[in-house]
C-alpha cells in the first residue's frame, strides 16, 4: 500500500508540475554538474559523466509512465539530432523502478538517439532532489548547470537555450 501511495504522490506532482508549466531560469550558474556512473538502459554498460566532458548537455529525469515525459521525447530526439555535431547531448535519466527492460523497449519504440541511463537515488539527490518529473538541467561545456526546467518545456525554449550554451 505504501508503494501505491508513493506512486500516486509522484503522479500528482508530475501532473501538477505539468499544469503549472515550466519553471525556467533557476539560477545555477556556478553549480558543477554532479558526477555519476549509471547503467545504460539498453545494454547495461556503465556510462560515466566524465564521458561527456567538454559537451553541452541537457540532463533530463523522466519515467515511462509519465505522460508529459513521453510527450517531451520527440523534442529531445530532435535536439539531439540537430545539435550533436556541435558538441551537445541529451542524457535521459530514467527513474522507473520496474527495471531497465521497459525503458529499453521505450528507447527502441521511440527511436531515441541519445543515451538513456537508469538513475539511482544518489544521482537524483545530487541534482538537488528530484521531486517531480520531467525535470531537466542545462549544462554548459564547462560542466556547470546553468538552467533547470520543471515540467514540459517547449521545443522553441529548449532550442534557444541550447544554442546559448553551444556558441
Amino acid at each position: 500500500m505504501k508503494n501505491l501511495h508513493s506512486l500516486c504522490c509522484i503522479v500528482c506532482i508530475c501532473l501538477f508540475v505539468t499544469a503549472a508549466g515550466p519553471l525556467t531560469g533557476i539560477s545555477r550558474a556556478s553549480t558543477k554538474m554532479p558526477a555519476f556512473s549509471l547503467a545504460n538502459a539498453v545494454d547495461g554498460k556503465n556510462v560515466d559523466s566524465k564521458d561527456f566532458q567538454g559537451k553541452a548537455l541537457l540532463v533530463t529525469f523522466f519515467a515511462t509512465w509519465c505522460p508529459p515525459c513521453m510527450q517531451e521525447v520527440a523534442t529531445l530526439v530532435e535536439l539531439q539530432q540537430e545539435f550533436a555535431k556541435e558538441g551537445f547531448s541529451v542524457i535521459g535519466l530514467s527513474v522507473d523502478q520496474g527495471g531497465a527492460a521497459e525503458v529499453a523497449q521505450l528507447v527502441e519504440r521511440q527511436a531515441i538517439n541519445y543515451p538513456v541511463l537508469m538513475a539511482d537515488a544518489e544521482t537524483a539527490e545530487n541534482f538537488g532532489g528530484v521531486f517531480g518529473i520531467p525535470i531537466s538541467f542545462l549544462v554548459n561545456k564547462s560542466g556547470n548547470v546553468v538552467k533547470s526546467y520543471t515540467g514540459l518545456v517547449s521545443h522553441t525554449v529548449l532550442v534557444k537555450d541550447v544554442r546559448s550554451v553551444i556558441e
